[in-house]
């Protein structure tokens, strides 16, 4: 078999050794050195303690997204609960650019939270708000979206942390692996197992609409697309043709699935009319293709070919069938993912620093390395395009990791035990 196919199964098939467990965690491993100043005051409380400090909860996702550097607490000298308590002299002293403040009081069996924004330089008050919630459970929820609504008023820019990952995870080694697909918060937190195996479990994809997952299981020794259903754990088989089923790809109306068949010889790219099964193929060449993934305006296809003698990615336009070749640095480019505005992608290509996340202008062609890692793959675009989330080692241990479409932050989300791999970032949930 080709090199393309040897790589592209060695990675899909690689072996872990252990069960990720329980939450990921995040560890910030550079932040942006042009990250806006911002302090996010702990919230008062109308007496006891919280099962969730809202206020940290914000202040992690804003500095995860490496547009804001948060005023550690040890440094605030007052402690405003709301904008009329605010004495903006004080963290203009601080260097601080915007205050974000609240109270957090008991109402029935749930909680009432206000939070306000300040513009700390202007003196007022940007945004505020009075949320409730029915129980004690949804306080992490109130805060990311907090963080969204922040984040979104000061950089004009959809906050994406009230979105969830999915991921893969096994433990044990051999004949012993068992694997689980999760989902779980943009940060890691609230992960739910949604499915068990003792075969590999592959290239999670979440519908537009957020309510399922493709996914390829081996579970009938052979490699096969099943879509499920994350609120009743419903499932179907939806693909199991002879020979390869893989990389399963959403359309952005949810109606078609993009995927790697090689039912008729070598693996081409297909298209399945989900409400019927029939398949359109759409490429037809003697090299393998694979990786498929929708333009935004669901006109075109990326996907990875080795007719050129190595890995490429090329475009498939649906309308009139051609296809051109989208990357010429290097002589591997794969895994090629649209960046939401569909004017950049994102992809792994190698160099002699390793196998790294980049992104490519499709105007220009510019291509920019922008992980500082050496051994990724599998990245997902977050649904506002400000971060990449993808698979990578640190130490022998698979660890998820994200940076920034800048390449200026990122952050790693390795797991409590073991290894996790095959990120996929949900779309906009609300």
């Amino acid at each position: 078999m080709k090199a393309l196919m040897t790589a592209w199964l060695s990675a899909l098939l690689l072996s872990f050794t252990a069960l990720a467990q329980a939450d990921l965690t995040i560890e910030i491993t550079r932040g942006s050195d042009e990250a806006t100043p911002i302090a996010v005051v702990p919230f008062a409380t109308d007496g006891g303690e919280l099962p969730e400090d809202l206020a940290q909860v914000i202040s992690d996702d804003l500095e995860r997204s490496g547009f804001f550097a948060p005023l550690a607490r040890d440094a605030m000298f007052d402690r405003p609960a709301s904008g009329e308590e605010v004495r903006y002299g004080e963290w203009q002293a601080l260097d601080v650019r915007y205050l974000v403040v609240g109270r957090v009081s008991r109402d029935g069996e749930g909680y009432r939270i206000r939070y306000e924004l300040m513009d700390v330089s202007g003196g007022e008050r940007m945004l505020g708000e009075n949320i409730t919630t029915a129980g004690t459970s949804g306080l992490r929820d109130v805060a990311h979206y907090i963080s969204d609504q922040v984040f979104e008023e000061i950089t004009g820019i959809r906050g994406a942390f009230s979105t969830r990952i999915a991921y893969v995870t096994a433990q044990g080694v051999g004949d012993n692996q068992q694997f689980g697909l999760y989902v779980a918060d943009a940060d890691g937190h609230n992960s739910r197992r949604v499915l068990d195996s003792r075969e590999p479990i592959l290239s999670p994809a979440w519908s537009p609409d957020g309510q399922k997952l493709a996914y390829v299981s081996f579970e009938t020794e052979r490699p096969a697309i099943y879509v499920q259903e994350l609120a009743s754990g419903q499932r179907v088989r939806v693909s199991s043709f002879e020979g390869l089923n893989g990389a399963p790809a959403w359309s952005p109306d949810g109606r078609r699935l993009a995927m790697s068949l090689s039912k008729d010889g070598q693996p081409e790219i297909y298209v399945m009319n989900i409400a019927d099964r029939s398949v359109q193929r759409l490429t037809n060449s003697s090299a393998i293709d694979t990786e498929p993934d929708w333009a935004p305006d669901g006109e075109s296809l990326l996907f990875t070919s080795d007719r050129s003698g190595g890995p490429q990615i090329y475009r498939h336009d649906l309308a009139s069938g051609e296809q051109e070749r989208l990357t010429f640095t290097g002589s591997y480019n794969a895994r090629g993912r649209f960046a939401p505005d569909g004017e950049s992608i994102f992809l792994i290509h190698r160099s002699d620093s390793g196998y790294q996340v980049a992104r490519q202008d499709l105007e220009s062609g510019r291509l920019v390395v922008l992980s500082e890692t050496r051994w990724d793959e599998s990245p997902s675009v977050a649904p506002n395009g400000t971060m990449v989330i993808f698979a990578t080692r640190q130490g022998n241990s698979g660890v998820l990791s994200a940076v920034s479409a800048d390449g200026s932050a990122s952050y790693r989300l390795p797991s409590a035990q073991g290894e996790v791999r095959e990120p996929a970032w949900s779309p906009f949930l609300n």
